[in-house]
């Protein structure tokens, strides 16, 4: 075999290996993006460029780490740059939908519930928007740590290794971050904290 046979196969192999972890994590790498963005037409391009730019550094992952953990120090860091760079982030309605894997519009925060009586959908719905709502007014590097944290269940250490921080700032981020989350929910929400869905 030439070597600009064994070049070609090995890409190939790079090229599938790379198509079947965008595959299988599109949809997990959609809902973070749209957690951090807010709407959906900002969540798909954030989506795109993190696998892009994935794609283009995946000859430097590291097989022992995490795909997920390694792709979401790429979208988060996208993230924070187009932030920055904007200024602010555009936002949209808490209204807005999204449509999930199986093609079914959803509300971006909807928790599962297999019995739900409609007094409970309507609860649901109403905590739901209100994070999705209280996230938004949280700083990027605060909005990014809580997600992952509380939304995506990474640990601390998994956290400041995707932010490139400490885990104190990692903590410091995520302590403050749900603070002002709650101190938000409490001022717009407070029938939440009355009937005891939050504290």
């Amino acid at each position: 075999m030439t070597h600009a046979a064994v070049v070609r196969s090995m890409d190939e192999r790079l090229q599938q290996e790379f198509n079947e972890l965008v595959e299988r994590y599109y949809q997990q790498a959609y809902n973070i993006a749209y957690r951090l963005t807010g709407n959906a037409a900002d969540a798909e391009d954030l989506v795109q460029e993190a696998f892009l730019r994935a794609y283009r550094f995946f000859d430097r992952y590291d097989r022992s780490m995490p795909f997920m953990n390694w792709f979401n120090r790429i979208l988060t860091n996208l993230y924070i740059d187009e932030y920055r760079r904007r200024g602010r982030l555009r936002t949209v309605s808490i209204d807005e939908t999204f449509t999930s894997e199986d093609g079914e519009e959803s509300a971006t925060f909807d928790l599962p519930d297999f019995t739900p009586s409609p007094m409970e959908q309507v609860l649901s719905k109403e905590y739901s928007e209100a994070i999705h709502e209280g996230l938004q007014q949280l700083s990027p590097e605060f909005r990014v740590a809580v997600v992952l944290a509380d939304i995506e269940g990474h640990s601390y250490e998994e956290i400041a290794e995707i932010m490139n921080t400490s885990i104190g700032t990692v903590r410091s981020r995520i302590h403050r971050g749900r603070k002002q989350l709650r101190d938000y929910i409490r001022k717009r929400h407070p029938n939440l904290f009355e009937r005891g869905e939050l504290k």
